[in-house]
């Protein structure tokens, strides 16, 4: 069985969307776990209403994706953004991978907004190099490598996810599938396509650099409001 972990946080406009989504297109064979980190608004009700766990947890994207791999059944976590649509086959797709003996991997990227700028940058997401690997993409591993590997780093605030593909690749079989995610471009919308990506640019750099996390995060929230 494969346990869906979606860490939220306000999430009522599409969480019930979502959950629907995932129902129709894995039926009875997938656990569906929504992590909440303190949503002030209708996500935890909607989300008990579709038939979900929901596991209450301190908020912080790498501590909320923890707690639901602690409380998930499955012996395969795959862990998605709560404003990202994966592809009808998701399930067998992962599951395809999993016999073939891949231990984890991610899908391909698109936006729901046609845009030249954003199908640009999400064609790159196709190449196995990591500065390309987000968590809007996705992300599948066996249990038995997320346990290996002590799942993601909870002193990151960001690109944890980014880093715990580095940590899984070193411990296990690795692989891109050829399908995609549709994720939301609502920032996108909101902040303005180029001066977002730009500012994503910045963020990537001052991760690499080894900026302190705190001043990655107060950078990114001063630019985008």
């Amino acid at each position: 069985m494969i346990s869906v972990i979606i860490p939220v946080l306000n999430e009522a406009d599409g969480i019930v969307k979502q959950l629907q989504y995932l129902k129709k297109t894995a039926g009875n064979d997938v656990e569906l776990l929504v992590v909440n980190g303190g949503s002030t608004d209708q996500t935890h009700e909607l989300a008990i209403a579709e038939a979900a766990r929901v596991i209450e947890s301190p908020k912080g994207r790498a501590k909320q994706m923890n707690n639901g791999a602690k409380a998930a059944n499955g012996e395969i976590l795959y862990f998605l953004h709560a404003d990202t649509i994966p592809p009808e086959t998701w399930y067998s797709d992962i599951m395809n991978a999993v016999e073939k003996g891949f231990d984890a991997g991610c899908c391909q990227l698109s936006f729901d907004y046609n845009h030249p700028a954003l199908k640009f940058y999400a064609w790159f997401t196709r190449f196995d190099v990591d500065m390309f690997r987000f968590g809007d993409q996705s992300l599948f591993v066996t249990r038995k490598l997320f346990r290996k590997t002590h799942g993601f780093d909870e002193k990151l605030i960001v690109m944890e996810d980014q880093e715990f593909v580095k940590t899984l690749k070193k411990s296990g079989a690795f692989v891109i599938l050829n399908s995609k995610v549709t994720t939301s471009a609502r920032k996108y919308r909101k902040v303005g396509v180029y001066k977002l990506q730009l500012i994503f640019t910045v963020v990537l750099t001052m991760y690499y650099l080894g900026i302190d996390q705190q001043k990655i995060v107060d950078f990114y929230f001063a630019r985008i409001q």
